[in-house]
């Protein structure tokens, strides 16, 4: 038999042939990577790089102002206001509110960057009232229905004039001061309206939404889209590269734009942790930001202790959830303590539902403000029919309502949601449960927000919410000049790390990194509007500027490769080449040829008890082991849903005793050369077996004494001592009955690879390794 070690292929035991390798296999290995492709020298890398600079401007404590400017224009500073404000405030107004005011005033564009309940508004109100003194029309744009209502609600109050346009509704499309949706406005553009002719002022809200990976998409088209002469606000949660936004928009329309940047929270907030299973809550984050991690172990202690009690609250995906919840416990103590309203978040509409069902037990309204709801409730949906008052949705809501109960989530008819809005902004409404969408800058603060889990499904997989959102979450606890601070209590229903917890309550926003993608809709809709297409939408995007911006940091990494590539010398290079790619050729078919013998139908007959067969998971290679016992596993497919067989080896293998200390946790790895190690059975999937011997050994039926298992190690020993030039392999073709065509024709190539490798003057040359290894070298590089 032949063995593994003669040939980097361990696989056929067919004689060697002369033979001449075809043209395809002269063209592989006559192909010498050159530098030269990966980056052009005569590339104008200036030219690519966007032309912005930024200048620090001189402000007061407590908040940071910046300006992106066009590379050819001076900052020459913001001139003060001379006439009478646009819009008088009956309070004194924050540091970050008087600069982004002053930037309006100077008809600049502004990005305002601040914590949730800071007063981020403001400064969208005056653009308006500025926009309208002058008898210009402005747009005031959000990500999700629910914020353009309350919006409007706001608008319309303070300034009359004003429209509403979301997919839902429209009213008073002709008003100077338009709320919509961002998609309305990417159809106006798309369109060519009229109405954006007259557009002096454009305000986004909630701008951080661009980095979601379905929807971000919007903002980005539209801002590319809208004209130069147009001012932006830009209403953000804070981002710590809002600097790169606003050279991205001074770029792209040729205008300065001002970054305006506050960590300021003029409520503070107190973090608290409840574990599932126990019985209080536990402080982790003071009103002053320090993290307490004492409180935070003591509390995941609690969590250990509680073992199996803390799944009980778990809900059960057919079964829902049962029994008093730890939800209803905490709900009723915030009650009890005054410390409502309280927004409860969870992530599912589900579990909106399930919890707020739990707490018809509770009553939070006195009689008076049971008949108010009533009566707000009633006048909302007479414009109802009377077909669609009698909807389920329609029907159970009152009840709970008047008790002091709302739910919100995307899955409620417009009419209730905006109703449950108005309750409770008006007080009405003590305990909200709502999915994250809510926190997306709807104005409704309360004093306490509670999570009902850690973790959610992001469409792919659980995982813990990032700090970004909790951030965005949290900043609806405590209300400014009515709480002295704001109460936040995260609910924990398994371990988390101390790190994990610090990151999380504690860890900065989420940076705004762009989702910009080309879809079928963009296209289309670019095929409809003239001296625009796809190519300029991807120059002009976010995506592509960020990319524009690590231009100079790849330049200088290709640079310090080319030296180091340089560096490395090789007598005779041409020739070292084109035996480096002999070997890697030979190495890769060795691949092909194990997916042929690792098929079950092929090598499963021969995984008897006492096969020798090598294992390599990666970087680790266990070396021989023996086969003890195979097992079949259903395996479903995620996409199909199919069942697909998983095949698992039992293999006695030699294992490093530290890895085996902690089995549970760890993979085992191998055992260190100077290592004793110890033989462990180890399950390993058929696909990490590199290589299967013809020998078979005897091995003890009781593999359980560690003395049984250590004398099949020194059995493998002399295995390896009888077989000095490897241990013989297992043909494909003559011991294993392979027919396949396809695997013919790969031994037919490592043949003629192999000849030509035999054949090389290099082959024989006693410092071929040092050689090897160079060239490995200089080709990784």
């Amino acid at each position: 038999k032949r063995s593994e070690e003669k040939s980097p292929v361990a696989a056929t035991g067919k004689p060697k042939r002369e033979a001449e390798v075809g043209t395809a296999e002269d063209a592989v290995l006559a192909k010498k990577p050159k530098l030269e492709d990966v980056i052009s020298e005569d590339a104008n890398l200036a030219d690519l790089m966007p032309q912005v600079k930024v200048q620090a401007v001189e402000t007061v404590e407590g908040c940071t102002h910046e300006v992106a400017l066009p590379a050819d224009e001076e900052f020459t500073g913001l001139k003060p206001r001379t006439g009478k404000a646009a819009k008088e405030y009956p309070f004194i107004l924050d540091a970050f509110q008087r600069e982004a005011i002053l930037c309006v005033d100077n008809n600049q564009s502004v990005l305002v960057s601040a914590h949730t309940s800071a007063g981020k508004t403001v400064c969208a109100e005056y653009a308006i009232a500025l926009a309208l003194r002058e008898k210009q029309r402005v747009i005031f744009t959000s990500p999700i229905k629910a914020l353009s209502n309350q919006k409007y609600r706001e608008m319309y109050e303070e300034f009359q004039d004003v429209g509403l346009m979301t997919g839902d509704v429209t009213i008073n499309p002709t008003a100077s001061c338009l709320v919509m949706t961002t998609e309305i406005l990417r159809s106006m553009l798309y369109r060519g309206s009229e109405v954006m002719r007259e557009v002096a002022w454009v305000i986004f809200d909630e701008i951080h939404y661009m980095r979601d990976s379905e929807r971000g998409v919007v903002w980005e088209e539209t801002i590319i889209l809208l004209p130069d002469n147009v001012h932006y606000v830009f209403l953000s949660a804070t981002i710590p590269n809002a600097r790169q936004f606003a050279e991205w928009i001074c770029h792209l329309h040729k205008q300065p734009c001002h970054v305006i940047y506050t960590d300021y929270r003029p409520t503070p907030l107190q973090h608290y942790i409840f574990p599932a299973g126990g019985d209080g809550l536990h402080l982790v984050v003071d009103e002053n930001g320090d993290f307490r991690e004492d409180n935070f172990n003591t509390a995941m202690q609690v969590l250990r202790d509680a073992g199996d009690l803390a799944k009980g609250d778990q809900k059960g995906r057919k079964g829902g959830i049962k029994g008093p919840s730890n939800v209803f416990k905490i709900v009723k103590m915030i009650m009890e303590r005054n410390f409502q309203p309280v927004i409860i978040f969870s992530f599912s509409k589900k579990d909106c539902e399930a919890y707020a069902l739990q707490m018809t037990k509770l009553d939070f309204n006195t009689d008076e403000e049971k008949k108010m709801v009533e009566e707000v409730f009633n006048n909302a949906i007479d414009c109802l029919s009377d077909e669609d008052k009698k909807l389920p949705q329609v029907e159970h809501v009152l009840p709970l309502l008047k008790r002091g109960v709302g739910i919100h989530h995307g899955g409620l008819l417009p009419i209730l949601k905006e109703t449950i809005e108005i309750l409770f902004s008006e007080g009405l409404i003590k305990a909200l449960f709502a999915t994250e969408t809510f926190a997306m800058g709807i104005n409704m603060p309360a004093r306490t927000v509670l999570f009902t889990s850690a973790s959610k499904f992001d469409g792919k997989d659980f995982r813990w919410i990032s700090s970004g959102e909790y951030i965005q979450m949290s900043g609806r606890a405590g209300r400014r000049g009515m709480d002295d601070r704001g109460i936040v209590i995260l609910m924990v229903d398994e371990k988390m790390s101390p790190t994990i917890g610090k990151q999380l309550l504690k860890g900065s926003a989420d940076p705004l990194n762009s989702a910009f993608h080309l879809t079928y809709n963009m296209v289309l809709n670019l095929l409809r509007v003239e001296e625009i297409n796809p190519e300029y939408m991807l120059e002009k995007s976010f995506y592509q500027f960020q990319h524009y911006r690590t231009i100079p940091d790849i330049v200088e990494r290709v640079n310090n490769l080319e030296g180091q590539y340089n560096k490395i010398a090789i007598p005779n290079e041409e020739n070292v080449v084109i035996y480096y790619k002999i070997r890697q050729q030979l190495a890769k078919l060795a691949k092909d040829i194990e997916e042929y013998i690792h098929k079950p139908k092929y090598c499963l007959p021969f995984l008897q008890p006492g096969r020798l067969v090598k294992v390599k998971n990666e970087g680790d290679d266990f070396g021989w082991g023996v086969v003890v016992n195979f097992s079949k596993k259903s395996n479903v497919k995620p996409n199909s849903g199919e069942l697909d067989p998983l095949y698992v080896v039992e293999v006695l293998l030699h294992c490093s005793k530290e890895s085996l200390k902690n089995s549970a946790t760890e993979a085992a790895k191998p055992a260190r050369p100077d290592e004793k190690g110890e033989m462990q059975v180890v399950p390993v999937l058929v696909h990490l077996l590199s290589a299967i011997s013809s020998v078979r050994l005897y091995i003890p039926k009781d593999l359980r004494p560690i003395d049984n298992r250590q004398s099949v190690l020194k059995s493998i020993q002399e295995v390896q001592k009888r077989f000095p030039d490897g241990v013989p392999l297992l043909d494909p073709i003559d011991d294993m009955g392979i027919k396949d065509q396809g695997l013919k024709k790969v031994i037919q190539k490592v043949e003629a690879f192999e000849h030509r490798m035999y054949s090389h003057p290099l082959h024989n040359d006693p410092n071929l390794e040092t050689i090897y290894k160079l060239c490995e070298k200089k080709a990784q590089v």
